[in-house]
């Protein structure tokens, strides 16, 4: 690996595919050999990739001819290596992306100062049967539903605090609440949940919600009133923390209701939280640690790790086959 991370693994007829450095992905055998090695060109990757159509990868990425970061959606043909732009957030987004700036040294994310990180994508999904996406926002606290990504890009709808989105365009976009909880800050990693008894328009998702509020790039300052339990810092102060959630989204209904969570240790930034298919594995990556709950989300064990950046996924495998 040239200096990057694995942001995720994905398993291809008993190879991998998955990030070698900043600008590559690879195919690696189950000796290890690089089958094949994909150059991304102008695009730096950032935070996940992830099946899309025809055993294509999506991936998230900064286009670094552009002045923004973080906003970009690509396509990666594994067959040709070719590199296809589907999504500038940026264009799809403009009305509200208008109204934002760089990330100043005075903001909570300083290390980026300079750095035009106005939605901070982290993590993506493809939905085959209406050819859209689910992408997860951290600089908005949202989650998207964008459809005919490969065609026509278009948004659908938009899941989180509505309050964020009143006085901008997108606020028809809102998905209603429903129930009495506090929505989600800040979150990673939204995967969907397989539910066969789920009706048409209807989606179960799971996610890391750090429960972490901050935004360093909104031009009026905006800020939410927020309970002293949602988190304002890098790190937990007193009862603090983070959970896995579980939403469901009703597109006929246009509501989202949050059906079931668990807590977690605090993590501001970075985490994800992994079904098994028995358990969960949860990493919360700001507090270094990670641990195995049950289904009913009562920690199993938990195990602590150090090192200089904080990991964001954590995932088990058997490596069967």
């Amino acid at each position: 690996m040239d200096g990057y991370h694995a942001d995720r693994i994905l398993n291809l007829d008993g190879d991998i595919v998955t990030c070698v450095g900043s600008t590559k992905l690879a195919r690696l055998s189950r000796l290890g050999q690089a089958v094949r090695v994909y150059d991304l060109g102008q695009y730096e990757l950032h935070h996940d990739i992830n099946w899309g159509p025809d055993g294509t990868v999506l991936a998230l990425a900064t286009d670094t001819e552009s002045e923004t970061v973080e906003d970009q959606l690509i396509q990666i043909d594994l067959e040709t290596g070719a590199v296809t732009k589907l999504v500038d957030f940026s264009q799809l987004l403009y009305d509200y992306f208008a109204t934002t700036e760089a990330v100043s040294a005075t903001d909570s994310f300083f290390w980026q100062a300079g750095e035009w990180d106005w939605l901070h994508l982290n993590s993506v999904q493809y939905l085959e049967e209406d050819d859209s996406i689910l992408v997860s926002s951290r600089e908005t606290s949202t989650i998207l539903k964008v459809s005919q990504v490969t065609t026509s890009p278009t948004l659908t709808w938009m899941a989180g605090d509505s309050d964020f989105w009143a006085d901008t365009p997108y606020a028809d976009y809102c998905l209603e609440q429903v129930g009495d909880f506090i929505p989600q800050y800040g979150q990673h990693d939204v995967e969907l949940v397989e539910d066969d008894t789920l009706e048409e328009g209807q989606y179960l998702l799971r996610f890391y919600n750090n429960n972490y509020w901050s935004n360093s790039t909104r031009e009026d300052g905006y800020s939410p009133d927020l309970p002293d339990s949602v988190g304002t810092g890098l790190y937990a102060e007193g009862e603090q923390y983070s959970y896995v959630y579980f939403y469901l989204i009703d597109e006929n209904a246009g509501t989202f209701t949050l059906v079931d969570s668990f807590s977690v240790p605090y993590s501001s930034v970075v985490s994800n939280a992994q079904d098994t298919g028995e358990t969960y594995v949860v990493n919360s990556g700001v507090n270094q640690t990670f641990g195995e709950y049950d289904a009913d989300g009562a920690l199993i064990r938990s195990y602590q790790y150090e090192c200089l950046m904080n990991g964001y996924r954590v995932m088990k495998s058997d490596f069967v086959g």
